[in-house]
Parts: structure tokens; sequence; C-alpha cells
């Protein structure tokens, strides 16, 4: 079974309000995450939620997912917030996606591309390229999840990619939409969301 994990409990402190909750067409930007993994096949969906967890929450169980809660969203970076998340997986899960919360652009396509790369090539960490630039979603296999548990601060999920770099097989996509996500008011405004 294929998950995913999607990274949500950030402080939305360069937005200056709770990013999760922006409207983004009929939804929210978070529910629009979810909604886009939920279309392209992916039943299970587990949510890190941190600094603004109530809403999160509401979120998720409006669209009947799970959370877990990151209880060092405010002392630690993305690392911890992926350990949370992998630790709360259920052990039906082959392989998750990571996902970033903040990034309703992505595509269903883009999700079903990955998918397909992952069940074709039974490699055990697939990740978009567009423009030899990496993305988010990427899909890691369970195999590898220990590797992420075993990291520390100041070590970062970026850091993981990089010394699995031979592991990798990259799934050039034609959309920037794998390296966007909303940090900003000005990143929203321009996204149209």
């Amino acid at each position: 079974m294929i998950s995913v994990l999607i990274l949500a409990a950030g402080q939305s402190k360069r937005m200056g309000r709770p990013k999760m909750t922006l409207a983004w067409g009929q939804t929210t930007v978070l529910g629009h995450v979810i909604r886009v993994f939920r279309a392209a096949g992916v039943e299970d969906v587990l949510i890190v939620s941190g600094g603004d967890r109530t809403a999160v929450d509401q979120i998720a169980a409006e669209c009947d997912a799970r959370t877990v809660f990151n209880p060092s969203y405010a002392d630690e970076a993305m690392l911890s917030s992926l350990q949370v998340g992998l630790r709360a997986m259920t052990a039906k899960t082959e392989a998750t996606f990571v996902a970033l919360g903040d990034q309703p652009q992505i595509l269903e396509s883009t999700v079903r591309l990955l998918v397909n790369e992952y069940l074709r090539a039974s490699a055990p960490l697939i990740v978009p390229s567009y423009e030899m630039r990496r993305g988010h979603p990427w899909l890691v296999n369970r195999a590898l999840w220990t590797d992420i548990l075993r990291m520390q601060t100041p070590q970062t999920p970026r850091d993981f990619l990089h010394s699995h770099a031979r592991t990798i097989v990259h799934v050039v996509v034609d959309t920037p939409t794998v390296l966007a996500d909303l940090d900003t008011p000005a990143d929203y405004l321009k996204s149209g969301g």
C-alpha cells in the first residue's frame, strides 16, 4: 500500500497567518492537497500537525484523514515532523509520499506518474524533477525509513536525499508545480489561490 505523509506542522511565520486554512478553490490549501492525492488513488492520508493544530485537525477530519501531532514543531525543522509521521504510519504501508501541506499546486497527474514509476521500477526512492531540480512530493519505500529515523537535527530531508542520490529514480516532469509552495502572501497571490 502507498500512503501519503503531508507535512503541515509549520508556524506560517512568513505568511503571517495560518496557510493551511487559506482558501483554495472550493476548499482550503491543505484540503486541496488531500483531494489531489485521493483523486490519484492514494487512500491513506496522514497529516503531521503542529503550529495550527486545531485547524489542521479539523480539515483532516472533514477529509477523513488521520493526523499526528509533532510536539517539537516550534523547536525543530521539517526533519522532526517527517520522523513523527513515519513512526505513525500503518504496518500495511509499503511506501509513502512525503508531501508539503502548502503545495496545493501539485497535480494529480504528477502523483499518478510517480506511483506508476514506483510500481514499474521497484526503486526505493522516486523523486520528481523539473529543469534538473528535485521537488515534492517524493516517494520513499519503508526499507529506507530507518535511515530517516536515525537522522538528527541539524540534518534535513535534503541531506537524506543527498546521501541516497545513487538510489533515486528521478521522474522528469514538465511542470514547475513540484517546486512551488506557499511561503509568503506574495506566493499565495501569485498562485491564484
